[in-house]
């Protein structure tokens, strides 16, 4: 068997480069100087015939040819270094980094006031979260897993359900002594609404309620669009409208008052939260550390 100690070098160097989006980014992480890796990237290029990175003097991206070439190599790579892991029984330490793209939502309201207690678990372990309103596309942009809400996607992934949550339409008491409190859920149309922004498709999330088979689609049209859930939250809870929110992390706000669920018996909307990884043989114990964590802090919120 034929191995390319040059190719597999040159293969590690570009995935640096796209995960830093900087050669100088890219030479820090490996220990090399810039002249260096860009040689390396046009040795590359050379041998396969292809650009895979365009650069300019302000900025750098990966070619879509490029970008397809990680999609298909980096996942080998990965599998290499968990064999060599697992033959030294390293597979079962947790330590190193660990890149995940984690829900907005999700990072503020269930784990970040227990992160400090996992990074004392897991002294080893250097966490990066990074908070994206969107998957993205997990192995070009470098992370080891993700934590969505709503169906994983289709494809090489493996998704793991961590729990599911209700969608409930709420409004403060101060709302409802202004404005009432509607009767039913057609009665919103005539309401103000505090709308979230979908990301995935630059509109605001769709309203329905759904009570066993029945479901009643609301137009999501309102005075206010918000991209940020501590926003909606903040400002429904000041009298500002009425807002669909996640039941997950919203519970003592509604258990406190602060907040009014109007329509108990419409709550058969259901969302998921996934956790979202490559499919690999041997799953490295720093992201089945992180992904029980995450499922603990989801089973303690109920």
């Amino acid at each position: 068997m034929q191995f390319d100690g040059a190719l597999m070098a040159e293969l590690t160097i570009l995935a640096a480069v796209a995960e830093g989006k900087s050669f100088t980014r890219a030479a820090a992480a490996l220990d090399l100087s810039p002249s260096g890796v860009s040689k390396a990237i046009s040795r590359l290029e050379r041998r396969l015939g292809v650009r895979l990175v365009e650069r300019t003097t302000r900025s750098l991206v990966v070619t879509d040819e490029g970008t397809r070439l990680l999609q298909n190599v980096v996942p080998l790579m990965t599998g290499i270094t968990e064999a060599a892991a697992l033959a030294s029984g390293g597979v079962q330490a947790v330590n190193g980094r660990l890149r995940v793209n984690v829900d907005p939502y999700f990072s503020r309201v269930m784990i970040s006031a227990k992160l400090p207690a996992f990074m004392e678990t897991y002294p080893d372990v250097q966490l990066e979260l990074i908070m994206r309103d969107d998957l993205g596309d997990l192995v070009a942009d470098g992370f080891d897993l993700a934590i969505r809400f709503g169906p994983p996607p289709v494809g090489s992934f493996i998704g793991r359900r961590l729990c599911e949550t209700k969608v409930l339409t709420v409004a403060s008491p101060d709302y409802i002594r202004r404005f009432g409190h509607p009767g039913a859920p057609a009665e919103l149309a005539r309401h103000r609404k505090i709308l979230f922004y979908n990301a995935a498709t630059g509109r605001p999330f769709g309203w329905e309620l759904r009570r066993q088979r029945k479901v009643v689609k609301v137009e999501a049209k309102g005075p206010l669009l918000v991209s940020d859930v501590g926003a909606m939250l903040t400002a429904c809870a000041e009298g500002g409208g009425i807002a669909q929110i996640l039941e997950l992390g919203a519970e003592e706000m509604i258990a406190t008052g602060r907040l009014v669920n109007l329509f108990p018996e419409w709550n058969g909307e259901r969302f998921p939260l996934y956790a979202i990884y490559p499919t690999r043989r041997h799953l490295p114990a720093k992201i089945r550390a992180f992904i029980d964590f995450c499922a603990r802090c989801c089973s303690n919120a109920r």
